[in-house]
C-alpha cells in the first residue's frame, strides 16, 4: 500500500468504526473457533498494529508486514514480535501457529494462491485461519486503485482459494451488509463522475461522533449474526477455515 495510507490508517484505526468493528469480529471468531488457550497467532499483513493490540489481550501475536514503516508504527505501540517479510514466503517453520489472521491482505497480492497456501502451511493441525477481503469486483473504484488492490472477491472465490490451500472452510459469509446499498450507490456515482486524470483516493476518512458510534454498533450486531450463519451480500467477505488434524 501507499506509505501515506499507513500513516492515515495509524491515525484512524483506534476509533474508526470500520477498523474497530472488524477487530471485534476477528477476535470473536478466534475465541469461538479456536481450540487453544493463549494461542500463538500470526497477523499476516499486520499494518500499523491495531489488531495486534487486541490480539495480545488473549493471545501471543506475531506481526508480519512487507512495509518497514508499518512495523515501525507497530513498535511505537510496544510490539516486538515483528517480522519483515512477504506473505508469499513466510519465514516460519511448517505448523508453527495455533491461528493466523489475514485481514484485507489477499487482495493486495498478485499471487494470492501462494499466500493462502503459505497461510495454511504455517498453521498447526487443527489451527484456524481468519480471513477478510473486499467483496464484488463490480464495486471496484478509485478506492481500490489507491490501496493497490489486485482484485475484489465473491464468497465462493474465497472458499475455493482456501480449499485449494488445504483448509476446511467452517464459516463463510458476507459482512458489512447493512451499508451495502448505500456504498453501492456511492461507488457507482464515483465511477461515473471520476475524471480520467484525477488521482485515486482511499475512502477511509474520519467519521464524526455520534455517527461513528452508530456505525460501530450496527456492525457489532452483524458480528453476532455472521458467527452463526451467513449473510447473502455485503462489502466484505469473511471466512474461518481450519487445517485438518
Amino acid at each position: 500500500m501507499n506509505r501515506d495510507y499507513y500513516l492515515q490508517m495509524r491515525r484512524l484505526e483506534d476509533k474508526h468504526w470500520w477498523f474497530v468493528a472488524r477487530r471485534n469480529l476477528i477476535c470473536a471468531a478466534l475465541q469461538r473457533f479456536g481450540k487453544t488457550a493463549n494461542p500463538l497467532v500470526l497477523d499476516m499483513g499486520c499494518g500499523t498494529g491495531g489488531t495486534l493490540d487486541r490480539l495480545r489481550e488473549f493471545a501471543r501475536p506475531v506481526g508480519l508486514d512487507l512495509e518497514p514503516l508499518a512495523l515501525e508504527l507497530c513498535r511505537e505501540r510496544g510490539h516486538q514480535n515483528l517480522v519483515l517479510a512477504s506473505a508469499t514466503q513466510l519465514p516460519f517453520d511448517t505448523a508453527t501457529f495455533d491461528a493466523a489472521v489475514a485481514l484485507d491482505v489477499l487482495e493486495h497480492i498478485p499471487d494470492d494462491a501462494t499466500a493462502a497456501a503459505e497461510l495454511a502451511r504455517v498453521l498447526k493441525p487443527g489451527g484456524i485461519a481468519v480471513v477478510t477481503v473486499p467483496a464484488y469486483q463490480s464495486l471496484w473504484s478509485g478506492h481500490d486503485v489507491a490501496l493497490m488492490h489486485q482484485r475484489r472477491y465473491r464468497a465462493e472465490e474465497v472458499r475455493k482459494r482456501l480449499q485449494e490451500s488445504g483448509l476446511i472452510v467452517e464459516r463463510l459469509s458476507y459482512t458489512v451488509s447493512a451499508l451495502f446499498p448505500a456504498v453501492w450507490v456511492v461507488r457507482k456515482l464515483q465511477n461515473a463522475l471520476a475524471k480520467k486524470d484525477a488521482l485515486p483516493r482511499a475512502d477511509a476518512l474520519p467519521t464524526p461522533e455520534p455517527l461513528n458510534g452508530v456505525l460501530r454498533w450496527l456492525l457489532d450486531r452483524e458480528t453476532g449474526i455472521v458467527l452463526g450463519r451467513s449473510l447473502p451480500f455485503g462489502l466484505t467477505v469473511f471466512a474461518v477455515a481450519r487445517k485438518p488434524d
